[in-house]
C-alpha cells in the first residue's frame, strides 16, 4: 500500500489536450485561472434503478461508481477543460480524505494548495440514487473545526472565481477577490427558507453573471416565465444564465441588451449528478476565453450533455477529448439540421484547435469503486 500510494504522489500531473486560454497568456498572469472554494464529499453513486426505492425493501443497482463531489464537480470539469484550477477545502485524514485528495491533485492536475487536510475529521459522504431521469441523494457530514475552516479562507489571486451563494450568508473572500479584479460567477441551490429574497443575496452584486435553474430564477424574481426572469435578474447582476433542464438555457447580457436561447442536446441520460456544475465549467471556461455570450451557453449546455450519461459528478465532466469526439461524431453522422449543426461550428474554430486523434464516442472513463489494490 506504501509503495503505491508513493508511486500515486510522483506521478506527473496530467496536461488538458486543448488551453482555451493559451492565446491570451502574458507573463503577468496569476498562476491561478479559477479558484473555488467549497466541501468535498466522497460520492457514491448507485445506478440502475428500475424505480425509486421502497421503504422496507431491498433495492438492487446495477451500477456503481465513486468518486470526489460536491465542489470537486465544478474544479474537476474545470481542469479537464484547460483551466488552471485552484480549490479550496478541508479534507479528512481518512480513506475517503485521502482517496478525494489524490484523485483531485494527481488525477485531475488541481491546485489544494489553499486546502488543508483535518486530523480527526472524517470526510463529507454522500449516496446518490439515480432513476428515471432523477436522483436522491442522502448525504452525511460535520461541519470542521472552526479552526482549521479559518486554515482555507486565503484567496489567490485569480482570473476568475465561482461563488456560491447562500441566503442570509456574505462571504469574505467574495468582496475581496472582487477588488482584486478576479471576474465572480455566481451559482445558488434551493431556498430552504422559502424567501426567495434577491436581497438576501449581497454578493450577487460582485458577480459578473448568475446562473439559477429555471424555478429557482422565477422564484426569486416573482415571475412566471424563465426569460422574463433572466431579463428581470440582468437589473442585479450584468448576465444572467437560466438552465432549462431538458429545453436548454436562455441567457441576457443586460449590458448590450444581447440575448441566446440554445436548446437542449438529446442525450441518453445515465445520472444528472453534477450537471449544473459541469454547465457553469463549460460557461466560464467560454467567457475567459472570450467568446461570443451564444457560444458560451452551447458549450456549456453541450458539456452538461456529455456529463450525463456517465454516472458520477467530478468522473464524468468531460475533456477536450470528448467534446472532440461528440463534434465529430455528429458532423459526420447521415442528415443533419444545417441550423443546429451551425450552432456548434465555432467548435472548429478554436485556436488552438480541438484534438485531432479523437476516441470513439460515447467515451467511457469512470471507475466503478474507490480503488484497486493492483494496477490492470
Amino acid at each position: 500500500m506504501e509503495h503505491r500510494d508513493r508511486e500515486a504522489r510522483t506521478r506527473p500531473r496530467p496536461r488538458p489536450h486543448l488551453d482555451p486560454l493559451a492565446a491570451l497568456r502574458t507573463p503577468g498572469d496569476p498562476p491561478c485561472d479559477v479558484y473555488l472554494t467549497g466541501p468535498v464529499y466522497l460520492d457514491i453513486i448507485l445506478t440502475g434503478l428500475d424505480s425509486a426505492p421502497v421503504r422496507g425493501t431491498e433495492s438492487w443497482a446495477r451500477g456503481m461508481g465513486s468518486s470526489p463531489g460536491g465542489v470537486a464537480n465544478m474544479a474537476t470539469a474545470l481542469a479537464r477543460l484547460g483551466l488552471r484550477t485552484s480549490l479550496a477545502a478541508a479534507f479528512g485524514d481518512d480513506h475517503y480524505g485521502e482517496y478525494c485528495w489524490d484523485a483531485l491533485e494527481q488525477g485531475e492536475g488541481i491546485d489544494l494548495g489553499p486546502s488543508r487536510r483535518v486530523p480527526g475529521w472524517h470526510s463529507p459522504v454522500t449516496v446518490s440514487m439515480a432513476y428515471e431521469g432523477e436522483r436522491t441523494m442522502v448525504s452525511h457530514a460535520h461541519e470542521p473545526p472552526a479552526a482549521d475552516a479559518a486554515g482555507i479562507a486565503a484567496t489567490p489571486p485569480a482570473r476568475a472565481a465561482v461563488a456560491s451563494l447562500a441566503p442570509g450568508t456574505r462571504d469574505p473572500w467574495i468582496a475581496r477577490a472582487a477588488r482584486a479584479g478576479t471576474r465572480l460567477f455566481g451559482d445558488v441551490g434551493w431556498d430552504e427558507t422559502g424567501r426567495w429574497d434577491l436581497d438576501a443575496l449581497p454578493d450577487l452584486a460582485h458577480c459578473e453573471a448568475f446562473l439559477p435553474n429555471a424555478q429557482e430564477a422565477m422564484s426569486y424574481t416573482r415571475t412566471t416565465c424563465p426569460r422574463a426572469a433572466a431579463h428581470a435578474l440582468t437589473e442585479r447582476v450584468p448576465v444572467a444564465v437560466v438552465t432549462l433542464g431538458a429545453e436548454g438555457a436562455y441567457a441576457v447580457d443586460g449590458r448590450t441588451g444581447e440575448t441566446a436561447v440554445v436548446p437542449a442536446i438529446e442525450v441518453e441520460a445515465l445520472d444528472p449528478t453534477g450537471a449544473g456544475d459541469v454547465f457553469v465549467a463549460g460557461f466560464v471556461t467560454g467567457t475567459l476565453a472570450g467568446w461570443p455570450l451564444a457560444d458560451r451557453v452551447a458549450f456549456a449546455g453541450l458539456t452538461a450533455a456529455l456529463s450525463v450519461q456517465e454516472f458520477g459528478g467530478s468522473l464524468s465532466a468531460p475533456g477536450w477529448t470528448e467534446v472532440a469526439a461528440w463534434w465529430r461524431r455528429v458532423r459526420d453522422y447521415g442528415p443533419q439540421d444545417p441550423a443546429a449543426l451551425a450552432r456548434y461550428a465555432f467548435l472548429d474554430s478554436l485556436r488552438p484547435p480541438l484534438p485531432a486523434a479523437a476516441r470513439p464516442w460515447p467515451l467511457r472513463r469512470a471507475v466503478p469503486t474507490i480503488g484497486f489494490r493492483s494496477t490492470v
